[in-house]
């Protein structure tokens, strides 16, 4: 399943918080997220999830079509952890984007970097993701937007791409794109993404140490194998399940067409990992509740609705039997199970 770090949603967070009064309670409802403290999130979400959030956001703000190159623009080294350390220590930007190219799925998999070199100029390409809709669209301008505003942090000299490149068509206005990228720019190309003159490439980075970023490689490569590890089928199952529970339980049917699949399929598949899917709804179900009830004040009814219970005395027998105690007493004594 495709999926993207929620560490983008956490800027997302900061950013949509500073250029509204409204609270983010609400409009992270598509991601099955909580509001409060981003770190009792999971690494990753759906990606199908980033999209609709970004989507719901470009229809209701005045500035929501801009928000992918908004957040792009916010986005630091330093926010990457491990992975923005490797591209911030490679010894130049042909370095760090090979770094991208190669680690890339420990933040996404549906905004990765393809390096295309040239004789001139090498094309840092997006690869072309599976989806057309608009939230696929704003992701891979996030990304390109991202990938600018790193160079720019890392270089040793002024960084300005050649040109960058939308596959989709120009969006009604121009401003926040002409403000962040300063240089040409072509809407309906053959791929997505920017290029860096051969003298830019050759610069250097202020921080770049061969050294650290051996270190940083190694770091990466055990976290790559970790992350394959915590991104099996019943994590997806678990996201797509989450994602659904404000409309109801959803049927292993219906999580298995998410995920591409037929019922009887996903339901083999987790058989044979050592899975029950009604025990991945009621894990689910559960956790979603604990950090809820440990981050919000929603009222029980609320944590209900947003579980799938339809009425709160159910919700409130459920949880006792699958934690041990009731919601308002978990919730007095701040207990993490």
């Amino acid at each position: 399943m495709d999926h993207i770090s929620t560490l983008f949603i956490q800027k997302l967070v900061t950013l949509v918080s500073s250029t509204s009064s409204h609270a983010d309670r609400d409009w992270l409802i598509p991601t099955g997220l909580a509001p409060g403290d981003p770190g009792a999130w999971p690494g990753m979400i759906a990606a199908e999830a980033f999209f609709e959030l970004l989507e719901q956001l470009a229809q209701h703000r005045p500035d929501g079509r801009g928000l992918g190159v908004r957040l792009g623009r916010l986005m630091r080294c330093d926010d990457y952890g491990s992975f923005g350390l490797a591209f911030k220590s490679a010894p130049d930007l042909l370095g760090s984007f090979r770094r991208v190219e190669r680690y890339g799925q420990v933040v996404t998999n549906v905004a990765n970097y393809r390096v295309e070199p040239g004789a001139t100029a090498t094309f840092m390409a997006i690869d072309p993701g599976r989806d057309t809709r608009l939230g696929q669209r704003m992701t891979n301008e996030l990304a390109v937007a991202a990938g600018v505003g790193l160079c720019r942090e890392v270089s040793c000299e002024p960084f300005t791409p050649s040109a960058v490149c939308f596959s989709h068509e120009r969006p009604g206005t121009l401003d926040i794109f002409e403000q962040h990228f300063q240089c040409p720019l072509h809407f309906g190309a053959d791929r997505d993404g920017f290029e860096i003159a051969k003298q830019d490439l050759q610069v250097g980075n202020r921080l770049g140490d061969q050294g650290l970023a051996r270190f940083f490689d190694a770091h990466l490569d055990r976290e790559l194998a970790e992350f394959v590890v915590e991104t099996g089928l019943d994590h997806e199952v678990c996201l797509e399940i989450s994602r659904a529970l404000s409309e109801g339980v959803p049927s292993i049917g219906e999580v298995a067409a998410r995920l591409g699949m037929s019922a009887r399929t996903l339901q083999r598949r987790l058989a044979q990992d050592g899975h029950v899917y009604q025990d991945l709804v009621e894990t689910t179900r559960r956790r979603l509740a604990e950090r809820l009830l440990r981050q919000t004040d929603y009222a029980l009814a609320e944590i209900a609705f947003l579980t799938g219970y339809s009425e709160q005395s159910t919700f409130t027998r459920a949880f006792k039997r699958l934690s041990g105690q009731t919601p308002a007493r978990y919730r007095r004594e701040g207990v993490t199970l």
